[in-house]
C-alpha cells in the first residue's frame, strides 16, 4: 500500500482526486493522510468526498475514513465495472461544490469504457475549471487517443446555490492510440468568446463582452473573435467569461467568474491578461490548467504502452505548484514518470 501525505506541495484536493484516479487504474491501494493540510478549511468537503464515493463505486472500492471532515483515508480499489451512473455532490450537505473537479477524478478510470456519468453541483466556481473548459480544452485533446468522451452542459450551476448538472458520455474504442506531446503550437486559427450571465442583467454580458475586444484590439488587431454573449439560466445570479483559442495543433483556454462587487471590466481583464500572457512566448504550447490536467492521461498512456524511457515534453507558460505537486504524486505510483516541463 502506497502512503501518501496529503500536505505536500500546494496540499490540495488534487493531490486525493489524483491518487484516486490512479489507485484504480493501476489496482493499487493507497493510504492519504493530511488530506488537505494546505487549505483553511481541512479534510474532507463535499465535493472531495463526493469523488471518493463515486470512484469507489465504479470500481467497488474498499473504504475506510470516507465521512465529512476526515482528514486521512484508506482506499482499496476493485475492478473498473462501466455503467451509467450519477453523483451529486450536495447529496448529503448542500454545496456548490465543483462538477468538474469531481470528473477529473473519473475520467481517467472511465476514459476507456463504454459509460455514462451525470454530477450535479456547481458548473462555474471558483477553484475549479468551469465545464466549458473541460468541454472545449480538455476532452479535445483527450480524444486524440482515439476515445471520444463527450460533456453536456444540462443547466448552469452558481455559487453559493450550486444545482447545476452535466453529463459525460464515454464510448470506448478497441484501436486506442498513445498520447503524445504537443511541441509547438502552430498558427493561431481562431478565438471563441463566450459571455454569459444567470439572473442577471445581459448588460453585464456585454460589458464583459466590450472590455475584451478593445483590449484584444489595442494589442492584437488582427484576430476575428466568435462571440455568444447571452444570459443562462440558474437557480442563483452568476455572470463569467471564457475564451477559446484554437491553434493548428492544440487547443488552449482562459475563464474569469464574476462575484458579488467585482466589475464586469475585471472578468474581462483577467481573461486578457490571461490570453496575452500565454500569447507573448511562442514556445508556449499548453495553458499552464491543461499542463496540470493532462499530466494524468500521459503518464497512464505511456505505463500502459511500456513505453516509459521516451520522456514526454510539457511546453507551459507557468510552472505551478499545482502542477510539480501532481507529478510529484503521480510519481508515488509510476516511479518512472518524469516529463520534462518547459517554462519561462
Amino acid at each position: 500500500m502506497i502512503r501518501i501525505d496529503g500536505s505536500y506541495g500546494e496540499g490540495g484536493g488534487q493531490i486525493l482526486r489524483t491518487a484516486l484516479s490512479l489507485s484504480t487504474c493501476l489496482k493499487t491501494p493507497f493510504e492519504i493522510y493530511n488530506i488537505r493540510k494546505g487549505r483553511p478549511r481541512l479534510g474532507l468537503l463535499p465535493q472531495h468526498l463526493t469523488s471518493v464515493n463515486a470512484v469507489a463505486k465504479i470500481c467497488s472500492a474498499e473504504l475506510l475514513g470516507a465521512s465529512f471532515g476526515s482528514t486521512s483515508l484508506i482506499f482499496k480499489p476493485g475492478d473498473i465495472q462501466p455503467g451509467n451512473y450519477e453523483f451529486d455532490v450536495a447529496e448529503r450537505r448542500g454545496s456548490a461544490g465543483s462538477v468538474t473537479l469531481v470528473a477529473q477524478a473519473i475520467l481517467p478510470v472511465l476514459g476507456s469504457t463504454k459509460s455514462r456519468v451525470t454530477i450535479k453541483g456547481g458548473t462555474h466556481v471558483a477553484y475549479s475549471p468551469p465545464f466549458d473548459y473541460l468541454a472545449e480544452v480538455l476532452m479535445p485533446f483527450l480524444n486524440r487517443s482515439g476515445n471520444t468522451i463527450n460533456a453536456k452542459l444540462i443547466n448552469y450551476g452558481f455559487f453559493p446555490v450550486g444545482r447545476g448538472k452535466a453529463v459525460f458520455d464515454f464510448n470506448q474504442n478497441p484501436y486506442v492510440r498513445s498520447l503524445s506531446s504537443v511541441l509547438e503550437r502552430g498558427p493561431l486559427k481562431g478565438l471563441s468568446l463566450v459571455s454569459r450571465v444567470a439572473n442577471l442583467p445581459i448588460g453585464i454580458a456585454e460589458r464583459q463582452r466590450n472590455q475584451f475586444l478593445k483590449l484584444l484590439e489595442n494589442d492584437f488587431p488582427q484576430p476575428k473573435v466568435e462571440q455568444v454573449t447571452e444570459a443562462v439560466r440558474a437557480d442563483c445570479p452568476g455572470t463569467y467569461m471564457f475564451l477559446k483559442a484554437e491553434f493548428e495543433n492544440i487547443t488552449v483556454g482562459f475563464c474569469s467568474l464574476g462575484e458579488r462587487g467585482k466589475q464586469a471590466e475585471t472578468v474581462a481583464t483577467e481573461v486578457y491578461q490571461e490570453y496575452k500572457s500565454y500569447l507573448l512566448s511562442s514556445e508556449n504550447v499548453y495553458d499552464y490548467h491543461l499542463a496540470d490536467q493532462i499530466c494524468i492521461f500521459l503518464a497512464l498512456s505511456r505505463f500502459r504502452s511500456g513505453n516509459q524511457s521516451d520522456p514526454f515534453i510539457i511546453k507551459t507558460n507557468k510552472l505551478t505548484n499545482h502542477l510539480q505537486t501532481n507529478i510529484w504524486l503521480i510519481r508515488q505510483f509510476i516511479p518512472g514518470f518524469q516529463p520534462i516541463v518547459k517554462s519561462p
